[in-house]
């Protein structure tokens, strides 16, 4: 049962996520932020993870904090699930467009971690600066230990930018936590 149920509490922010990683894409997604939880719906439903996330914090301040927190949590609840990583397929690719958007995601589950954000692109989607998404995917990135590798070639429309991200996300972790067999997927012996 590859499950983990982590939760965060600070005076900025409180977090708790559950997940299942060999779901079916259910969802229950609970923070302040519409755009937040469309992109976590996604992420579920195209991973194939089942995801729970309840989320307050001080939006009234800056919404950096609790989409890091959010990243923190979910990147703990990732490692978690995953355990020692036996039999897993390690690694996950995608690309995947939205409309005139293509976003590229490349990852590495082997237990370091390391993040390379491409994504030359600044704005709002509605109040939400989109570079609060690159510290979302670098607290995961910490905490889940694992190495991403986000490239943007192009696009215009913002909201498709941040959704190819998180579509291309989904599906290339979908595709590294598959279980292969039951060894660890590493020549050292060791994640």
């Amino acid at each position: 049962m590859r499950k983990a149920s982590i939760s965060r509490k600070t005076k900025e922010t409180e977090v708790k996520i559950e997940i299942d990683l060999d779901g079916i894409g259910q969802n229950n997604i609970e923070t302040p932020l519409g755009f937040l939880n469309h992109m976590l719906e996604l992420f579920s439903f195209h991973s194939r993870i089942n995801l729970k996330v309840k989320a307050e914090g001080d939006i009234h301040v800056d919404y950096h904090h609790i989409i890091e927190d959010i990243g923190i949590v979910l990147g703990k609840a990732i490692d978690d699930a995953l355990g020692e990583r036996k039999g897993i397929k390690r690694y996950g690719f995608a690309s995947i467009p939205m409309d005139e958007a293509i976003a590229q995601v490349s990852l590495d589950l082997g237990g370091r971690a390391y993040l390379v954000y491409n994504v030359p692109f600044a704005g709002l989607i509605r109040d939400i600066d989109i570079a609060l998404f690159e510290e979302f995917f670098r607290a995961l990135v910490n905490n889940a230990k694992i190495i991403l590798h986000v490239n943007v070639a192009y696009g215009k429309d913002l909201h498709h930018v941040v959704e190819a991200i998180f579509k291309a996300f989904a599906i290339a972790i979908k595709e590294a936590v598959i279980l292969t067999g039951d060894t660890l997927p590493s020549t050292k012996g060791l994640i």
